[in-house]
């Protein structure tokens, strides 16, 4: 299990998140990621997952896009390298078409295989998921939250990020602000303490991420101050509805 949240932090250290908010890989990176040392190698595992992919009626070039680029080899000299932007379920399909040797390849099809999950599941399905695929996909519906709550708190006049955030934190967290969390949480400096949280700790988290951002936009909210009040205020409704739905759990919870 220690192995396997090793290198899913791996596979999360290398992933990109483009203008638009969505996430991607570069295959020069998850090469290395993969245990691959020839781009040669490498490459002929790309081609086999491009053709998984034209084989299922996808259009290839929607998760496979080139990227190549001029790099220096001298003085004076250039050659292009390369490189692809792929999709998570680009990722996936290289992955299914890996060295099945490679024990890393196997913890690569697992993480992407969850990554490729549909974004809406039903609630049996979701009940069937382990706590490491849960955990994956609140972590992957929080990333994106946070993104189009940034997007709104821009609108409302948020400038100082680190305190908007810091005011939800708070409200859910009883007073501890991110690097509070990250300290309880025995963390390195600037190791995220979203990566650090299980299923149930991330659904409370997606939920104050959505709440405040729809109070943003339903009461026009127009300055920072007022922004991250309402962040606060919506992290303290979450924690004592956490309350409300199970003292025993909430007494020992991180949220209380």
């Amino acid at each position: 299990m220690k192995e396997l949240s090793k290198n899913n932090k791996k596979f999360e250290d290398i992933k990109h998140i483009d203008e638009n908010g969505i996430e991607f890989w570069y295959a020069r990176e998850l090469m290395i990621c993969l245990n691959y040392s020839k781009w040669s190698n490498f490459k002929k595992v790309i081609s086999k997952a491009i053709k998984s992919c034209e084989n299922s009626d996808i259009s290839t070039f929607d998760h496979f896009a080139d990227v190549s680029k001029m790099v220096q080899i001298g003085s004076e000299a250039q050659r292009e390298q390369q490189d692809y932007k792929l999709t998570r379920y680009a990722c996936y399909l290289i992955a299914q078409n890996g060295d099945s040797r490679k024990k890393v390849i196997a913890l690569a099809q697992t993480y992407f295989a969850v990554q490729t999950r549909k974004q809406e599941i039903t609630e049996k399905e979701y009940s069937l998921l382990t706590e490491d695929e849960k955990r994956f996909y609140q972590r992957n519906l929080t990333r994106k939250g946070n993104y189009s709550l940034n997007q709104t708190a821009k609108k409302a006049g948020v400038k100082n990020f680190d305190k908007f955030h810091n005011s939800g934190y708070k409200g859910l967290y009883n007073g501890e602000t991110a690097d509070d969390i990250a300290k309880r949480k025995g963390l390195r400096y600037r190791e995220d303490i979203l990566d650090n949280m299980g299923s149930e700790e991330l659904a409370a988290n997606l939920f104050r991420i959505t709440q405040t951002e729809s109070r943003l936009k339903r009461d026009k909210v127009d300055t920072e101050k007022k922004a991250c009040n309402t962040h606060n205020k919506i992290g303290k409704i979450v924690r004592n509805a956490i309350k409300e739905a199970g003292r025993n759990y909430a007494r020992k919870s991180t949220y209380t």
